[in-house]
């Protein structure tokens, strides 16, 4: 009786051991189905004109101590939130993007002194009229004085969707063509797309004009370049 039931036991075990074997197959199957087919990139690229201008400046103060350096920071930055809401940017235009406070050392002889104290405080704005982005960096540079930082500027599209479009039709239409010269060199009859999978690449500056001369500061948002890429897999007929 003890013999039978050991049979059984073991029986059992080979049975499970084909079952998870067996359920192991059509995975392995599918992932060499997936590599089957004709792969390709296809790309995409318009150009627009920006309508958004994003300008990353502050305020930094350096004194003998942490209270006189935080006095000047706040005053001035004060002075330049006020010069950028005077000139139209709105208030949820503006973001602390950064505000540090650190001690300043020097080395006398071999010992190492602090000898100030330096404040950094950064916004990010986000300037919808970038006609006015020139009088504004101005109008900040003014307010804040020798304490004015002007990181950086760069241009984008409020809503990019349009041009978005425009290149993924054009990035679809791109993979079509190339997946039909494979076919052809191979010998083979192009299917229909098995898969499909979309990379927004971001957009960048490609082209700046001359700004028009003036006591303003120049300011140019030449066009940026919107573009995407798709991968396609298509299924060769037999």
């Amino acid at each position: 009786m003890k013999k039978n039931w050991l049979v059984g036991i073991s029986l059992a075990l080979v049975l499970a051991v084909v079952g998870l074997s067996g359920c192991a197959v059509p995975d392995k199957v599918s992932l060499v189905a997936q590599e089957e087919g004709i792969w390709v990139t296809g790309e995409g690229e318009v150009t627009a004109v920006p309508d958004i201008a994003t300008l990353s400046l502050g305020i930094e103060a350096q004194e003998a101590t942490v209270a006189e350096a935080q006095s000047q920071a706040t005053e001035a930055m004060n002075r330049v939130m006020a010069a950028l809401t005077d000139n139209g940017v709105a208030e949820q235009d503006i973001q602390t993007q950064y505000f540090s406070i650190r001690q300043i050392t020097s080395w006398v002889g071999e010992e190492q002194v602090v000898i100030g104290y330096r404040v950094t405080n950064m916004v990010t704005t986000k300037i919808r009229d970038i006609d006015n982005a020139g009088a504004i960096i101005d109008a900040v540079a003014e307010a804040g004085g020798d304490l004015t930082r002007v990181d950086s500027i760069g241009f984008s599209v409020d809503d990019p969707s349009v041009y978005y479009e425009q290149a993924r039709q054009e990035a679809v239409a791109d993979a079509s063509a190339k997946a039909e010269q494979l076919a052809e060199l191979a010998g083979v009859t192009l299917g229909k797309p098995t898969y499909i999978y979309e990379s927004i690449q971001g957009s960048s500056n490609i082209r700046m004009f001359e700004a028009a001369v003036s006591s303003v500061t120049p300011i140019s948002p030449g066009e940026v370049e919107i573009s995407l890429a798709v991968q396609v897999a298509y299924a060769i007929l037999k």
